[in-house]
């Protein structure tokens, strides 16, 4: 990015919010509505799936449901969290094939969560009648040493589709944590399990 030009603004140009509420009096695009309704199935089952870590970890840490949710709410980050569930899964889980499960589970979440965030932390861009037509995510990024800000990326068949697909990963990641917590609270000896 460059500097700005002496006397001219180094900020995005001012919406038209005026015609941006006069289209939004209309009723909205049918492609409009369905991107907005995958971004919130995206948040359904990206919030289903993250509220599971809170008995993960309370099988992990061999605790109530209650210590295992302040943990969990005490750290801030999804990604802290995950980092927990990982460190945890070394020393509370022996059995290597639970461990592997439970790394998959959470390599396959991070996966989702990248995408999830791309969509709760962007601008949206509309075009003149008011169609979403980017995202543009609200992060530096760094590649190969350089910096970059906002990645624009299009809203277009092949995003809707990006979505539908992370949906239904998480739709089965969801059924692959709830088969995997009997199996935890046996490795982690929270029970003693059957027999």
């Amino acid at each position: 990015m460059g500097k700005p030009v002496r006397g001219q603004s180094a900020l995005p140009p001012r919406p038209d919010f005026g015609a941006l509420e006069a289209l939004a009096a209309r009723r909205s695009s049918e492609r409009r509505l369905t991107f907005m309704n995958l971004v919130g199935d995206l948040n359904l089952a990206w919030s289903n799936n993250e509220s599971l870590f809170i008995y993960v970890l309370m099988l992990l840490l061999r605790t109530d449901e209650r210590a295992a949710a302040i943990v969990f709410a005490t750290l801030n980050t999804t990604r802290a969290r995950l980092d927990l569930v990982q460190r945890l899964a070394k020393i509370a889980v022996a059995d290597r094939a639970v461990r592997n499960e439970l790394t998959d589970i959470v390599e396959r979440f991070s996966s989702a969560t990248r995408l999830r965030n791309d969509f709760s932390h962007a601008t949206f861009v509309l075009d003149d009648h008011g169609e979403i037509t980017h995202t543009q995510h609200m992060k530096v990024e760094e590649s190969r040493g350089n910096l970059r800000f906002g990645a624009r990326r299009p809203v277009d068949d092949a995003r809707l589709e990006e979505i539908v697909h992370a949906i239904r990963d998480l739709d089965t990641l969801n059924r692959r944590i709830w088969d995997l917590m009997p199996v935890l609270e046996v490795a982690t000896g929270a029970t003693a399990g059957p027999g």
